[in-house]
């Protein structure tokens, strides 16, 4: 139990980091920092997410892969259904969705959302 059991899901297009986009690799990190920033602001007054943001070194990220900008609109749909805070990182000028977050959860009532993507590699 605790701020120890609370994850933050971060789940990135992986189509951004392979050709025939290839983005840099720091381009990429930064979308998902974009998206991680964005969640826990939109739900900074959540007791979660709180204690999470206290919780220091003992943070958990897991940052998963959606193939490309489908599967991540698909999955953003799904979290809205089911009432799941997160937010969808925009990328401007091209208003092109790159990344989605969730807000600090314990992994428990959101992990059959995410189950079916993979770690990003």
């Amino acid at each position: 139990g605790g701020a120890a059991a609370l994850v933050q899901y971060v789940v990135l297009r992986g189509d951004l980091a392979r050709p025939p986009r290839a983005w840099p690799l720091g381009a990429v990190v930064a979308q998902g920092c974009h998206a991680a920033l964005a969640a826990a602001h939109a739900h900074r007054q959540h007791p979660d997410t709180r204690a999470y943001l206290d919780s220091g070194g003992a943070m958990r990220t897991v940052v998963l892969e959606a193939l490309d900008e489908a599967a991540l609109t698909a999955l953003a749909e799904t979290l809205k259904q089911h009432g799941i805070d997160h937010e969808v990182w925009m990328e401007q000028p091209e208003n092109m969705a790159t990344c989605l977050a969730l807000r600090p959860y314990p992994k428990d009532q959101v992990h059959q959302y995410l189950k079916k993507f993979k770690l990003l590699k």
